[in-house]
């Protein structure tokens, strides 16, 4: 009988098993142990209702229903969730061992997925404690019928996002701000049957976000692969559940270093991809920039980032791992890439080659505990008749709200901005559309305010938009310097003609 939970019952649910671990570990680490929990008790709840319709189908032959071809899982016997709920002693290890023995029997697709948590570690989690998280997920069926992968995919986000709420100075490797991340998917338009890569994938989200869009658009999305790479093992862990909560089989998610070691190759190349999208740690300093002066795949094809500076060795990474005619990726990164001298020369040559299609600049405070504004750089391998020679700014600062000290998207921010990049034309105080030779006057340099500054308003002069202030002074500047350009160009002109004598 299908007792269909609500979504709000559902996050209600979610949420209640990290609430018995507080006082227990940290809220950062809340993850290590709901997720692993949460799909172990899905995967039973799902093992269950299949062997219950094959019975039924089978007119009772329990010996069918058990067959491997009625089930997404090869759940063993003495591993269910079942067994664990009726242990009273040494909880923690009966978790670990069926987690174990589950990965085991299906070592394809969920080799290492329940991660490394301290299961069998008494004075950080007692008895007493696991027991009562055993019988809060105990008290829901989450089976197919109950809960389909969409909604438990919902729920599934927003445990992440309470994760990241609580986590504080860690969520920024966890988690990117979700109409953000709706947003870079409208901006890149995935379509059936591509592949879809993130070379610093957290927890998913930017991968799904494609599936998302086709699902919205009643696209068709199980002929999507999905390919991603992660360094932290739980995180990359929780990724792989994500993707298996959401119904999604078609993917490869690895654990590894994507600069120190790429996973995704193909002989001596990197594998390439129709679409990419990533939120690449910022401006990391710890990563080995002599290895990469020497890349064996070719990742230093316009140059060598500083040590302090490592964003430019992921942007190589991706364009490297796109497609020659399909390629197209969004990434986001602080306004630095825009502007840094010691980047010159890369920015120059990424210019040159004509890959930047688009610049977008973002509001304030979109990311955890941190006012920064950051930027999503959009290029693509390919570039049509109407973008070829161009770059599109969009200085989208003014197109953000802030509720409840978070700082979001709306749907409006996210339509205006999409709008603009498909026009590819100037749109007042928004966009405006640059040749190559604007950028190369301007030495290469991407600041937004250089090309397009947004409607200011009558403001009072505060400490907070002092900042705008400057901009629009350099935007002025600029705006003279093109005038005076214009002006010695025409008075050229006249003289060449003869009017000027």
């Amino acid at each position: 009988m299908s007792n269909h939970l609500t979504q709000s019952q559902l996050e209600s649910y979610l949420w209640g098993a990290a609430t018995l671990l507080r006082g227990f570990i940290d809220a950062g680490d809340y993850k290590q142990y709901i997720f692993p929990l949460l799909f172990f008790k899905r995967m039973c709840d799902v093992y269950d209702e299949e062997f219950a319709i094959a019975l039924e189908e089978s007119d009772g032959d329990e010996d069918y229903a058990s067959f491997a071809e009625n089930h997404r899982f090869v759940i063993p016997e003495d591993a269910h969730w079942n067994v664990v709920r009726e242990t009273g002693k040494n909880v923690g290890k009966a978790i670990q061992d069926a987690m174990r023995k589950i990965e085991s029997a299906n070592p394809d697709k969920l080799y290492g997925i329940f991660g490394d948590a301290q299961w069998t570690n008494k004075d950080r989690l007692p008895d007493r404690t696991l027991k009562e998280m055993v019988e809060h997920f105990s008290s829901q069926t989450l089976s197919l019928a109950n809960c389909p992968e969409d909604e438990l995919g919902i729920g599934y986000e927003y445990l992440i996002k309470k994760f990241a709420d609580d986590s504080g100075h860690t969520a920024a490797e966890f988690y990117t701000n979700r109409t953000v991340v709706h947003l870079m998917t409208e901006l890149l338009q995935p379509k059936p049957g591509e592949t879809i890569y993130d070379p610093t994938c957290g927890s998913g989200g930017m991968l799904l976000s494609s599936i998302t869009h086709l699902q919205r658009q009643k696209k068709e999305w199980r002929n999507v692969g999905l390919f991603g790479q992660e360094r932290n093992l739980m995180t990359s862990s929780i990724a792989r559940m994500n993707c298996f909560l959401h119904g999604v089989e078609d993917f490869e998610i690895v654990r590894g270093d994507t600069l120190a070691e790429p996973k995704f190759v193909a002989g001596d190349k990197l594998r390439q991809f129709d679409l990419c999208l990533a939120n690449p740690p910022y401006s990391i300093k710890q990563w080995d920039r002599d290895a990469f002066a020497s890349d064996p795949w070719g990742r230093n094809l316009y140059g060598t980032p500083p040590q302090g500076i490592a964003d430019f060795a992921f942007f190589q990474h991706i364009l490297c791992s796109l497609k020659p005619k399909s390629g197209r990726c969004a990434i986001l990164f602080p306004h630095g890439v825009l502007f840094r001298d010691a980047e010159q020369d890369m920015r120059r040559k990424l210019v040159e080659n004509d890959l930047i299609d688009c610049i977008i600049g973002l509001g304030p405070n979109l990311f955890y505990n941190s006012p920064m504004e950051a930027c999503i750089v959009i290029c693509r391998t390919h570039k049509t008749k109407l973008r070829r020679n161009r770059i599109l700014f969009i200085n989208a600062v003014n197109e953000v709200t802030r509720e409840r000290s978070q700082s979001f998207l709306r749907e409006e921010h996210i339509q205006r901005i999409a709008d603009a990049y498909h026009a590819y034309e100037g749109v007042p105080n928004l966009a405006s559309v640059e040749t190559l030779d604007n950028v190369r006057l301007h030495s290469w340099d991407l600041r937004l305010h250089y090309y397009v500054t947004p409607e200011t308003g009558n403001q009072v002069l505060t400490s907070e938009n002092r900042s705008d202030l400057a901009k629009t002074i350099k935007a002025w500047q600029y705006s003279s310097e093109k005038l005076r350009e214009s002006m010695f160009n025409l008075f050229a002109t006249l003289k060449e003609t003869g009017y000027g004598n």
